[in-house]
C-alpha cells in the first residue's frame, strides 16, 4: 500500500476529484488541523454542496417509492435538466404514493372492521340516519358479561335505551340506541363495565353505519382490482422515469462526492491539497489520471508506515478459492493492515469442521442442491428477495455463497462416507454401509479400543449377515460404546493445532513489528501450551501423575521445556500481563473447546439415527402402508432436527475461528478501514466537466 499527498489549484479541483473518480483506485483520509481549512464547507461552496443533496435526497426517495430495480442505463441528461427530471418524476410518482397508502388503509379497515360494521348496520335498522336517537357501538370479548352492561344501562336510563347483540366470528359486537341527550350517559354505562365505544379509523369515523358498511363493501368488491390498477401505474411510471431518474441519481452522487473529498481536504484560498493510500499495482492508473493536468498538479509518493499509522486501508487479495470465503469474514472485522490475513485458514477449516460435524451423504445432497440452486441464480443475474428479514442478497454475494455451501456439501458428503451415514442410519438399513468390526480394529486398534460384534460369537452365520454390506464404515462415530475417545481425541487434535498455530502467529508478528512485549507473550503461552499437552498425554488425561518424574518418557522432558519457556516469557512480560498463569489455563480451555466438532457431531448424529429408525420401524411393522407412512414422518423429523440444528452447526465452526484461533493472533484486538476507493457511479463518457470553474 502506497500513500499519496495531492496539491491542486482551488480552480482545478473538481476537474482533478473527477478524474480520480475515474481513475477509481484513490482511498482517501481526512486531513485534520494545520494552517489550512478542514472539515465543513462553507459559502459558495457548502450552498452548492445543499442544493445537489437536496436533489439526490428527492431523487432517492422518488426511487424508493417506485420500487424497481435498477433499470438498463441511459444517457445522461444536460445538467441543467437535472431538476426538471427529479421533478418531472416526483410529482406523479408522490401523487400515486399517497393513493395507493390511502387504498392500503381502506383495506386494512375493511378487513379489521368490515364484518363488525355490516352487522353493526343489520342492527341498526335504518336508525343511524335519525335525528333524534344516537347509535353506540362497542365489542364484547368472550369474557365479557352481557348482562353487567344491561345493569349498567338501567340504572343509568332506565326504560330511555335499546340494546342488540349480533355474533361476529369469536367476538360479538352490540349497538346501544337512546336519545341523543343520553348520549354521554351511555358511554358512562360501557366504561363502568369495562366497555368503550368501538371508532372507526380515518375516513369512516363519523359516518353513518349503513354507508360506512356500503363503502367498506364496495372496497371488498373493488380493492384488489384497484390496488392492481395503481401497481400498473407504477410499473408505468418506473418504465417511462426509472432509466433517466437512475442516471441522474448516479451523476448527483458522483457531485455529492466531489463536496466530500473537499470537505476531507486541507482547503487554502487558491489551493486544495488531499491524501489517502492505494495499492502499489495501481499506483500507474494514479499517474494516468493526474498527468493529463502536468505542472498543475503536484503529488507525491512513498510507502506506507505499518507500524505507527493506524489508519492503512485493507484490501484481501487471495485466490479464486479462497475469495469467495470472504463473504464469510465479513461476519469478522477486517485484519489490521500488514498482519495476518485468516481469510485462507477459514477457507481450509471452516468447510473441514462443518463436513465433520454434518457426516451426512444425505444432508450433504441436500446442501448440494441448495448451492447449486444459489449459483443458477447468480448465473441468471438474479438476486435473492429476503424480504421478510428486510434484506436483498445481489447476485455477486449469492455466487459466493453458493461455491462455500458446495465445499461445505463436499465435505458434508465425504465424511458422510466414512462415518458411514446417509439420512443417519437409512444407509445402514439399506445395507449400503456397515460396521465391520475387523476392519475397525486393523485401523483403529493402536489407540487401544477393541470392537466387538454385536452379535454372539458362536453364532457366525448371524454375525457375518449383521455386519454385510455395501461399504465399510471407516470412522464409525455412533459406536459410542468404544469410538467416542478415539472421536473426541480427534477432534482436540484440531485444538492442538490451531491453539498453538494462533500462538506462533503472535510470535511471528511479535519479531515482524519488533514487538519484544507481545514476542515474549506469545512464546511464554505457545510453551505453556505444549507443556500442558505434553502434560495430558504423558498422564493419560491426569489418570497417572507418577509419570512426572519419568523422565524416560519424551513428552515429560518437552513438558518441562515448555513450562520453562513459559516462566522465561512471563518473567519478561509480568509487568504488562501479570494475569499470565490464568491466561495459561484459559487456553488450555481453548484445546478442549474444539471438542464441541465432536459433541455436537455426535448429537447430529444420533438425532438422524433416531429419525430414520422411527421411519424404518413404522414400515417394518405395519406393511406397506408403514412404508408411506416411515417415509414421510422421517422425512418431516429429518427436515425438522435439520432446520433446528443447522445454525449451531454452522456457528460452532465458526466460533472455533473467530475465539479459540483468532484471539491468540491478536487479530480480535486491532483492525483497519476496508479499503474504498473514490469512484464515479455514473459512466465517465457522460461526467459533467467542471474544467476551468
Amino acid at each position: 500500500m502506497q500513500q499519496v499527498v495531492i496539491a491542486v489549484r482551488k480552480r482545478d479541483s473538481e476537474a482533478v476529484i473527477t478524474a480520480l473518480q475515474d481513475a477509481g483506485v484513490l482511498h482517501l483520509r481526512p486531513i485534520t488541523g494545520g494552517p489550512l481549512s478542514t472539515g465543513s464547507l462553507a459559502g459558495q461552496d457548502a450552498q452548492s454542496r445543499r442544493d445537489d443533496e437536496r436533489l439526490l435526497a428527492r431523487a432517492e426517495s422518488t426511487i424508493a417509492e417506485l420500487g424497481a430495480y435498477r433499470p438498463a442505463p441511459a444517457p445522461l441528461p444536460a445538467q441543467g435538466e437535472w431538476e426538471g427530471v427529479v421533478e418531472g418524476a416526483a410529482q406523479p410518482v408522490s401523487a400515486l404514493a399517497r393513493t395507493r397508502q390511502e387504498l392500503q388503509a381502506d383495506l386494512d379497515a375493511e378487513a379489521a372492521y368490515g364484518d363488525a360494521v355490516r352487522a353493526l348496520a343489520r342492527l341498526s335498522g335504518g336508525l343511524d340516519r335519525s335525528r333524534r336517537l344516537t347509535l353506540v357501538p362497542f365489542l364484547l370479548q368472550p369474557t365479557d358479561n352481557l348482562g353487567e352492561l344491561e345493569g349498567a344501562l338501567r340504572a343509568a336510563l332506565p326504560d330511555r335505551y335499546a340494546l342488540a347483540t349480533e355474533t361476529v366470528g369469536q367476538n360479538r359486537v352490540g349497538l346501544v340506541a337512546a336519545l341523543r341527550s343520553d348520549r354521554d350517559a351511555v358511554r358512562a354505562a360501557l366504561s363502568r363495565v369495562r366497555l368503550g365505544e368501538l371508532r372507526l379509523p380515518g375516513r369512516f369515523d363519523g359516518l353513518p353505519l349503513s354507508e360506512a358498511a356500503a363503502e367498506l363493501d364496495r372496497i371488498r368488491q373493488n380493492g384488489a382490482e384497484r390496488q392492481r390498477q395503481l401497481g400498473e401505474q407504477r410499473d408505468q411510471l418506473a418504465r417511462t422515469h426509472g432509466p433517466a431518474l437512475y442516471a441522474v441519481r448516479d451523476a448527483l452522487k458522483d457531485r455529492v462526492a466531489v463536496h466530500d473529498v473537499r470537505a476531507v481536504s486541507a482547503r487554502g484560498k487558491y489551493s486544495l491539497a488531499m491524501q489517502g493510500y492505494l495499492p502499489a499495482d495501481r499506483v500507474p492508473a494514479l499517474q494516468a489520471a493526474l498527468g493529463q493536468f502536468g505542472d498543475a498538479v503536484s503529488y507525491e509518493l512513498h510507502g506506507v508506515d505499518e507500524h505507527h499509522d493506524q489508519a492503512i486501508p485493507v484490501q484481501l487479495k487471495n485466490n479464486s478459492y479462497v475469495r469467495p470465503f470472504q463473504v464469510v469474514m465479513g461476519l469478522m472485522s477486517l485484519p489490521k493492515y500488514g498482519t495476518f490475513d485468516p481469510t485462507w485458514v477459514i477457507a481450509l477449516f471452516f468447510p473441514l469442521f462443518f463436513g465433520i460435524i454434518i457426516a451426512d451423504i444425505g444432508y450433504g445432497l441436500l446442501f448440494l442442491l441448495f448451492g447449486l440452486w444459489l449459483l443458477g441464480k447468480a448465473r441468471r443475474n438474479e438476486g435473492w428477495d429476503l424480504s421478510f428479514f428486510g434484506a436483498y442478497v445481489p447476485p455477486a454475494t449469492l455466487r459466493d455463497l453458493g461455491f462455500v455451501t458446495n465445499v461445505m456439501a463436499a465435505w458434508s458428503i465425504l465424511w458422510g462416507f466414512l462415518t458411514g451415514e446417509f439420512f443417519g442410519t437409512l444407509g445402514e438399513h439399506l445395507h449400503l454401509f456397515y460396521v465391520n468390526p475387523d476392519l475397525v480394529n486393523s485401523l483403529w486398534g493402536w489407540t487401544g479400543i477393541h470392537a466387538e460384534s454385536h452379535e454372539a460369537a458362536t453364532n457366525v452365520h448371524t454375525a457375518a449377515a449383521a455386519h454385510g454390506g455395501l461399504i465399510p464404515t471407516v470412522f464409525p462415530r455412533l459406536e459410542t460404546s468404544y469410538f467416542s475417545n478415539v472421536a473426541l481425541v480427534f477432534a482436540l487434535l484440531f485444538g492442538i493445532l490451531q491453539v498453538l498455530w494462533g500462538w506462533g502467529i503472535r510470535i511471528q508478528q511479535g519479531l515482524k513489528h519488533r514487538d519484544a512485549t507481545h514476542t515474549w507473550e506469545g512464546l511464554a503461552l505457545f510453551g505453556g501450551v505444549f507443556a500442558l499437552i505434553c502434560m495430558a498425554f504423558a498422564t493419560r488425561a491426569g489418570q497417572d501423575f507418577g509419570q512426572f518424574t519419568n523422565f524416560t518418557n519424551p513428552l515429560i522432558l518437552l513438558m518441562y521445556v515448555g513450562f520453562a519457556l513459559f516462566l522465561i516469557g512471563w518473567i519478561r512480560v509480568i509487568r504488562h500481563f501479570p494475569l499470565l498463569p490464568i491466561e495459561l489455563l484459559s487456553q488450555g480451555g481453548a484445546v478442549v473447546s474444539y471438542a464441541r466438532i465432536f459433541a455436537v457431531g455426535l448429537v447430529s448424529a444420533i438425532l438422524a439415527k433416531l429419525c430414520s429408525d422411527l421411519g424404518w420401524s413404522l414400515a417394518e411393522r405395519i406393511g406397506f402402508l408403514g412404508i408411506l407412512l416411515g417415509i414421510v414422518v422421517g422425512a418431516l423429523l429429518h427436515f425438522f432436527v435439520l432446520a433446528l440444528t443447522l445454525i449451531g452447526h454452522i456457528v460452532q465452526p465458526l466460533r472455533l475461528h473467530m475465539v479459540e484461533f483468532l484471539n491468540p493472533t491478536g487479530f480480535n484486538a486491532e483492525t483497519s478501514p476496508a479499503y474504498n476507493p473514490l469512484r464515479r457511479l455514473s459512466p465517465a463518457a457522460n461526467a459533467v466537466s467542471g474544467q476551468g470553474k
